[in-house]
């Protein structure tokens, strides 16, 4: 779908393919991923009860924890019910501006999860290195300004993304082989300048994803 500016048009939907070309496989598909879908997210929201209302699991570890169970909520649930109606309709269109907003959404998440990845490698590296000194050191004060910090860098550097992708115009063709709005397939169908988008998306994206490898080989 297009909407005329003078001479020239500019796209208001994309097409998203899914799993165009496994139609035959689409209840198979659709029950494997659904099943999975609620596996995870009922095992990632207990955790989050069981940290809140349990008193021993009050700790930095199960705090971090029940956080990065939280930001998996977010990320699953933005991605995989658009997936699952993608896999039943055989691919859909969307909204240029709910789709950038679904991939603000990823972001977010993830950005945080790295945070939270790494926050949770300097909460192991206090109580092995410095035991004696762990309560003093990681006080439930600490654990609140660590855990709102991961989401507020995360959602301040989506944000950023956002606003960047939101100020680019789409010319055509409209359709994206995938199954969610991912930055890369967007940046590709837009016909403005991208290379400050995409310099800017390097830039923000690079010490996330170094801060969740230094957490991981920790």
């Amino acid at each position: 779908m297009v909407k005329w500016n003078q001479t020239q048009t500019f796209l208001t939907e994309f097409l998203l393919l899914g799993f165009g070309d496994l139609q035959e496989f689409k209840i198979l598909l659709f029950t494997v991923f659904l099943i999975i879908h609620i596996m995870a997210l009922t095992t990632n929201i207990l955790v989050v009860v069981l940290v809140v209302f349990i008193q021993s699991l009050h700790s930095p570890m199960y705090i971090f924890i029940s956080q990065l169970s939280l930001s998996e909520v977010i990320f699953t649930s933005n991605i995989v019910p658009n997936m699952l109606w993608l896999i039943l309709v055989g691919g859909g269109r969307v909204s240029i501006t709910p789709c950038i907003f679904q991939f603000f959404l990823l972001a977010f998440a993830a950005m945080a999860q790295c945070l939270l990845l790494a926050s949770m490698s300097f909460d192991r590296y206090v109580a092995i290195c410095k035991p004696l000194h762990y309560t003093t050191i990681m006080t439930n004060v600490l654990q609140f300004q660590i855990a709102s910090s991961c989401w507020l860098v995360g959602f301040t550097a989506s944000f950023i993304l956002y606003v960047f992708l939101g100020s680019l115009q789409f010319c055509g063709p409209d359709i994206i082989n995938h199954f969610y709005c991912d930055v890369s397939p967007v940046v590709q169908l837009s016909c403005s300048e991208d290379s400050s988008v995409e310099l800017m998306t390097s830039a923000l994206c690079f010490p996330f994803v170094l801060q969740a490898q230094k957490a991981c080989i920790s």
